[in-house]
Formats: C-alpha cells, structure tokens, sequence
C-alpha cells in the first residue's frame, strides 16, 4: 500500500508539471500569436486611423510649391487670391494611377477672399459628397465630407453645385449667423467686375483650428463668384501609405538618383512620395507633396507600437523559457530512478535524451494549438477595442510563432540533456 501511494504521488506530481508546462507554453503563444498577429496588421490599421484626421498629400500649381518652399507657407494659408491654378476636370485621374485603391479620398480647393457686408472671409470653393464618374465606367465618391470627420457639425453638410454653404463656428458667431439664415457674398474679380452670391447656410461646423474662420461652399459656384471657371489652387489627397525608410527618403528628395531596381522598388510601394510623384504625372503643371507632420506621425508611432508588441513577445518567450527549464530540471530530479533505469537495461544517453524530448514536443504541442487559438482571440479583441476592426491573422504569423516557441523548447532542454547525461545508473539505483 505505501508503495502505491508513493507512486501516485510521484505520478501526481510529474503531471502537475506536465500541466504547468503546457500551461507556460499555451500563455507564451497565446502573448506570441497576438503580439505577432497585431504587429503584421497594424500598419494598415495604424494608417487607416490616421488618415481619418486629414489628407497627407496635397497636390499644388508648380509655382505655388516653389513659393512655399522658399518662404516655410502652405496652401491656402495666403491673406491674397491664389493667382496660379490647377483644372479641377483633372482631379479625378488622381484616380488612374498605380496606387488609385489607395487614394482613400480627395477634394480640390479654390481658396479666395470674398466680403459679407464689411467683413472679409476666406472662402473654401470645394466637394463635399461628389460622386464622380471614372474613365474605366466606375463610379467613386470624394469630398471633405469624408476628409474632416473630426469636425463637429450643427445641421447638415452642404450639397455639391447648390447655393448652399457651411461657416465656421468662429466666423458665424463673429456674424451672428446660424443654420437656416441667407448671407450675400460680394467678391471683386482679377477683371476689376464685382459679382454678388445668395447663400444658405445649413451647417456650423467646429474643426477646433483655424478653419472655423472660413466658409465652405460647393467649388462650382465658388468658381462662378471669382471668375476662375474650372480652377482650383490645391487638392488634397488621403492615401494609405507605407511608412518611410531610407528608400523613400532617397527618392523623395530625387528619384531619378535611384538605381533602376531601386526606382522600381519605389514606385511599386505606397509611399507617400511614390503615390505623389504617380499624381504629378497625370495632372499637369502640378507638384504633390507629402505632408510631414503625418507622415513622420504616421512612421514614428508605428515603429514605436511594433517595437512594444515584439518586446513583449521576445519576453513572453525568454519567460516561458525559463520555466520551461526550470520544470524539466525538477521532472528529471524526480525520475533520475526511472532514466538510470532505462539506462540499466541498455537505454543510450541519446534514446534518454530523444524521450524526454518527444514527451516535452508532445506536451509543447497541445499547449501551443489551445495558445495559438488564444492569441487569435485576443488580437481579435485589441483590434476592436483599439482600430474598431478586427485583425488580419497571416498564416506566417502562426508558422513564426511556433519556429520561435521550437527554439525556445530546445534551448529550455538544454541544462535538462546534460543533467540526463550525468545520470549513473549504479549510483542512482544504489541510493548513493
């Protein structure tokens, strides 16, 4: 009888650990798979969610870009009327480049001055809601509607090509005008004619910068106001892009310094300066720039989030390694009677070494499928709670995960193999 119970005791214990080994490796995969499943999807996730705050390209008149560069000033920011133009009709090729399903959206701007009784207004002549139709017979939507969703609106976004506007909070205190009233713009023209335009305003709108200063209105009317039929001064675009590297910095400042695999490297990866440099060459006279504050926000907070998820996955495996060792050592203490045993009866250090080993991958095994399950959940969840979408598990994800975690098992063996090799048969068996 106290021979059995020593046995269940001992049989109790080896599976305690059996247990907390498969439980060590489940958590590392399950930390593994949903760092690693996040790390792989994040950057479009990261892009995706940035982009909601405004374009990264803007697209300006040659001269225009070369005035800003000499003098640090952006589009549209000028107290003057825009005296170089763009063709609005060109906009739409935007959508004919290489990288066309990256252009999540766009507008042109016509940026004049006009006056509302004795006060002048910066007027933004632009898309709201435009649906445009594209040469290959399909149908996009593109307009500030979709670009400022951050902008907190009382009443309701303009329509496109109607007399119809929307005034900044600022401006409309200012004027003392609210949703619902008729304001009459005066603008006096580059010909020295002076033209007048009703408007209804039917939306405030709080974009918490400067813009609340300004009056939105559909570009086509704004174009009748100032005379510039089909002109606009700048467009801006959303792309989702591929965060900068040495590549793209190299090509940004010249392309045509790039070797030839170099170029075509470049030009086939959505970079900001690569869809840029796509759009010069559809619309002509005009230059594309990226904006930097986005997209060196957009290249920082990424490489800054994939390095905290691929630390914490490098410390889920060093942890899991030390477990995983410290249990084997513990096993093979337990049953040096068995392994001198097998050694006894004519078992080599080897065939000891292989068993232990198949025991452990066996064990690893079953942890690292209930993990791998796991993680997948829970990158599912970070992507809801943190992007609102869930999270696209690559195949090379779940492959990477397990290489890492078999290496992480050998190397956790490792002190177990040479404890086995010191295993003396007579000695163990003998009591001594």
């Amino acid at each position: 009888m106290f021979f059995l119970r020593m046995i269940f005791r001992s049989f109790s214990r080896q599976l305690r650990r059996r247990l907390l080994i498969a439980v060590t490796v489940c958590l590392s995969a399950t930390v593994s798979v949903a760092m690693l499943g996040v790390v792989f999807d994040v950057g479009d996730k990261l892009n995706a969610e940035l982009s909601t705050y405004g374009s990264n390209i803007t697209v300006q008149p040659k001269s225009d870009a070369v005035i800003s560069d000499l003098y640090s000033t952006e589009s549209g920011q000028s107290e003057a009327d825009p005296t170089s133009f763009l063709n609005e009709s060109d906009a739409v090729k935007i959508k004919t480049i290489f990288w066309a399903f990256n252009i999540t959206n766009f507008a042109p701007q016509l940026n004049i001055h006009a006056s509302i009784g004795e006060t002048s207004v910066p007027v933004v002549g632009t898309w709201f809601n435009k649906s445009l139709q594209l040469e290959t017979g399909e149908t996009t939507v593109a307009g500030v509607e979709g670009m400022r969703s951050w902008w907190t609106v009382e009443g309701e976004w303009p329509e496109d090509d109607t007399a119809q506007a929307m005034m900044g909070k600022e401006l409309a205190e200012q004027l003392g005008v609210g949703v619902g009233d008729t304001i009459t713009l005066t603008k006096q023209t580059s010909s020295g004619n002076t033209r007048t335009q009703e408007l209804e305003i039917v939306g405030v709108y709080d974009s918490g910068d400067e813009e609340n200063g300004s009056l939105y209105m559909a570009s086509s009317v704004a174009q009748v106001l100032a005379d510039l039929p089909d002109k606009v001064d700048m467009i801006e675009v959303k792309a989702l892009t591929t965060p900068e590297n040495d590549l793209a910095r190299r090509a940004a400042k010249n392309p045509a310094a790039l070797s030839q695999e170099d170029w075509e490297t470049w030009y086939c990866t959505a970079y900001a300066s690569s869809i840029a440099y796509q759009i010069e060459e559809v619309i002509p006279g005009a230059v594309a720039k990226q904006v930097r504050q986005v997209a060196s926000l957009q290249g920082d907070v990424l490489t800054k989030t994939r390095a905290v998820m691929i630390v914490m996955t490098a410390l889920s495996l060093l942890a899991a390694a030390i477990a995983v060792a410290n249990l084997m050592a513990a096993s093979i203490g337990e049953r040096s009677a068995e392994l001198a045993l097998l050694k006894a009866i004519g078992a080599t250090d080897g065939a000891v070494i292989r068993l232990m080993l198949m025991e452990t991958a066996v064990i690893s095994l079953a942890g690292a499928l209930v993990g791998a399950g796991l993680g997948s959940a829970v990158a599912q969840l970070i992507g809801q709670v943190v992007f609102g979408s869930g999270i696209t598990m690559r195949p090379m994800v779940f492959v990477l995960v397990f290489v890492l975690l078999t290496l992480t098992i050998l190397l956790a063996s490792v002190s177990s193999m040479r404890a086995i090799l010191r295993v003396r048969p007579a000695e163990v068996l003998h009591g001594r």
